[in-house]
């Protein structure tokens, strides 16, 4: 939807987040109560029923994203929480996603809808939704498609800050005690511009920090020989990799196929490894450190570190690994969905969809300081938002 109105906001981006940027124009109010959350005041004395469509991963293919969802179904009610998936094939089957999304948007009581991941598919939903319902307010996160193309259909676009993570892996690495940093990637990946980015800022603050910096070039897992010649790789070079630098060598890697591997060769050598590139703890530490995780604590983030940590201390590893807290997908799908109750029960007009000291707000109740989010500087998209958090160490 075009922005009739676009609000100037200066948001302090810190990675230690000593201060939050929360400073808004209007009062965000404080977090809707479940029993009375899903209506909006239409006239003195009636209230309005209003639902909120959230869009994620099939379990099987981003499980993580699947139980937050189930999560703010728990919490709002089956009555305001309409959760549907993207097709586990997205790229191939942007047509479902269309006639998804389409479909929660043909129900007039559905006012918001959250796209997380925003995948293939979901630029074109979105438009073709803001030709019948422009009152509907669009939310996308960890966007798949390109931001540039997908961040003028939303209202607001957010996703991890890849950059400043860039600079945060160094940062944290110098923490643990770290004089060498090793970064895994292969050019295909190098290509992409925001990974580019990440890298060259995770040298550059190395350089700042004193850290030596090795660009440790492994296996295109698309490639010929595929993912187990990748895994290889990994499980062969960490090893030579502390003989070589010693011990306190932390390592970073942009592919999802090297991080059990790489998490489990980290262990057996006591290397160091700040957090995986999704830095949640579900993300590949279970496979790698042998953790069964119950039924009933899939989407228990808490619980997961609790179990890491164990495995840490009993390799005297203790604070030799890291993840983010609470993790960033579940978040983001948490915020959005909090951030569409809070405008839509605050009766904004559409034009004032982007409220971004409301979000900031949302992030320091939940994360306790931990996350904060500003605006994206390398592209001229005025909506797109990233989120920057302080690492935990286990």
């Amino acid at each position: 939807m075009a922005m009739k109105k676009r609000i100037s906001l200066v948001l302090v981006l810190a990675l230690c987040l000593a201060a939050f940027a929360g400073c808004g124009q209007k009062d965000p109010g404080k977090t809707p109560d479940v029993t009375t959350a899903g209506t909006t005041e239409i006239d003195e004395g009636q209230t309005e029923k209003f639902k909120i469509g959230i869009m994620t991963d099939t379990v099987t293919q981003g499980e993580e994203a699947y139980r937050t969802a189930e999560k703010m179904v728990e919490k709002y009610g089956e009555d305001m929480i309409v959760h549907r998936t993207f097709p586990d094939k997205a790229s191939s089957e942007q047509e479902t996603t269309i006639s998804t999304i389409l479909s929660l948007a043909a129900d007039p009581e559905v006012k918001v809808i959250v796209a997380a991941y925003a995948m293939e598919g979901t630029t074109a939903a979105f438009q073709k939704v803001r030709e019948t319902r422009p009152d509907i307010l669009l939310l996308g996160g960890a966007p798949t498609e390109d931001p540039g193309v997908l961040g003028p259909a939303c209202d607001l676009l957010v996703s991890t800050d890849f950059i400043g993570m860039g600079a945060g892996v160094a940062e944290t690495a110098e923490k643990m005690g770290a004089t060498t940093l090793v970064h895994y990637s292969f050019p295909r990946h190098m290509a992409n511009p925001i990974y580019l980015a990440r890298h060259d800022k995770m040298k550059e603050t190395c350089e700042e920090l004193g850290i030596e910096f090795v660009d440790g070039t492994a296996p295109d897992p698309m490639a010929e020989a595929g993912v187990t010649a990748t895994q290889q790789f990994i499980l062969e070079d960490v090893p030579r990799k502390v003989d070589q630098y010693g011990k306190d060598t932390a390592f970073f890697s942009t592919n999802i196929g090297m991080h059990e591997a790489l998490i489990k060769s980290i262990y057996e050598t006591g290397a160091l490894f700040p957090h995986p590139d999704t830095p949640s703890p579900f993300y590949a530490y279970p496979g790698a450190l042998g953790i069964e995780v119950p039924d009933d604590k899939t989407d228990d983030a808490e619980w997961m570190c609790d179990q890491i940590s164990k495995k840490l201390a009993e390799n005297n590893m203790t604070g030799r690994m890291g993840v983010w807290m609470p993790p960033s997908l579940p978040l983001i799908i948490e915020s959005l969905t909090e951030y569409g109750v809070r405008i839509i029960e605050g009766g904004y007009d559409p034009d004032e969809y982007l409220q971004v000291d409301i979000l900031n707000t949302i992030l320091e109740e939940t994360t306790d300081g931990r996350y904060s989010c500003s605006l994206y500087t390398g592209e001229d998209i005025p909506n797109f938002y990233v989120y920057l958090s302080v690492t935990v160490l286990l």
